[in-house]
């Protein structure tokens, strides 16, 4: 590419060697997970989203119940009242 008659300053030859040669940077391997370690993990990634929501509706049905109807805090687990609730909000 370069003749012989055409000086190159050292800078410039040390920076097109570097745009030639692709960097490649060597992560560090791990070691490979089993396979049952990553069906569990995609499980409980599955199963999470529905979980958490679960556990907002309770908690908010509970909070709603107590701090707002000003109900007992035991009165939350007896069947009885979730039913009369579903009836109120359903009108059977």
């Amino acid at each position: 590419m370069l003749d012989q008659d055409t000086r190159v300053v050292p800078q410039v030859k040390a920076e097109a060697e570097k745009q030639a040669k692709p960097q490649t940077k060597e992560k560090p391997k791990r070691k490979p997970r089993r396979r049952w370690v990553n069906i569990l993990f995609r499980i409980l990634r599955a199963l999470l989203v529905p979980a958490l929501c679960v556990a907002a509706l309770l908690v908010g049905l509970c909070f709603g119940y107590v701090y707002l109807g000003h109900r007992e805090v035991g009165d939350i687990w007896q069947w009885a009242t979730w039913q009369h609730l579903f009836d109120l909000v359903f009108g059977s």
